[in-house]
């Protein structure tokens, strides 16, 4: 459940949180854009560091550390997954250059993964919310997605409350064979699913209770400005997105 961490808001007072999330989310989809253009390790791993001073200014190391110890799991699945895949698909045969494809794939998630990450630790529910309005997305969709946002870390950790506390009545979910270990996690899921229920009705309740939906011309009491660290960051994104696609077609980039 750690890699939910990475999607927990941490209210710290950086550059970093107050950036404005528009623009922040541009930085987040050109680092996007740049990973998806190369198969070479070497620049994927100047992407992942390009990442790191935004973590040590914005103070959220430790979540940082947490989301990506979270995704270790998903980053070995996917680098068996594509060394079975070759395998199987060239005469049962692995070249160095097929294990480099297979760690780039690998990297290139754990960089997407790094960069959603910094970009959820660093930008509260409300600003989020806010930008999207802004950005002209309808209220109700933007509404949606800041509760999935809000509410995801909440019920990953009620779930890990729950796993204690079946453990500590003698459930044993690590023992037995694959089938015998995906029917030990109903005790987990029946629970849950319960309790997210019931925190659904009680969030509907709140709702009616504020008149959700009664006004369609809605006013907010803050509003998003650009200041001088955003058109820095937007610069930053430009040069990354534009020496992206500049290496990609016009640079040698070498293979270990």
């Amino acid at each position: 459940m750690s890699i939910f961490d990475g999607l927990k808001f941490r209210r710290v007072n950086s550059i970093i949180h107050n950036l404005d999330p528009r623009i922040k989310f541009i930085y987040v989809i050109g680092v996007f854009i740049a990973a998806l253009l190369f198969l070479q390790i070497i620049p994927l791993v100047a992407l992942f560091l390009l990442q790191l001073p935004f973590v040590f200014l914005a103070r959220v190391q430790r979540q940082w550390m947490r989301s990506l110890r979270g995704a270790a799991f998903l980053a070995g699945f996917i680098f068996f997954i594509n060394i079975v895949t070759i395998f199987l698909g060239n005469n049962y045969t692995v070249t160095p250059s097929n294990i480099e494809g297979a760690l780039s794939m690998t990297l290139r998630f754990v960089v997407l993964v790094e960069s959603f990450s910094v970009f959820f630790l660093t930008t509260s529910p409300d600003h989020l919310g806010l930008a999207l309005e802004q950005s002209r997305v309808p209220y109700e969709f933007a509404f949606a997605f800041t509760t999935a946002v809000r509410f995801v870390p909440v019920l990953a950790e009620e779930a890990q409350t729950i796993m204690d506390a079946q453990k500590a009545r003698g459930l044993e979910l690590e023992k037995g064979n694959l089938l015998k270990r995906i029917r030990n996690y109903i005790p987990i899921l029946i629970p849950l699913i319960v309790s997210a229920i019931r925190r659904s009705l009680e969030l509907a309740e709140a709702m009616e209770s504020r008149a959700w939906g009664a006004c369609k011309k809605r006013t907010n009491l803050y509003t998003l400005r650009l200041h001088k660290g955003d058109y820095v960051l937007l610069g930053i994104t430009a040069i990354i997105v534009i020496g992206a696609i500049y290496a990609y077609f016009y640079v040698s980039i070498p293979t270990l």
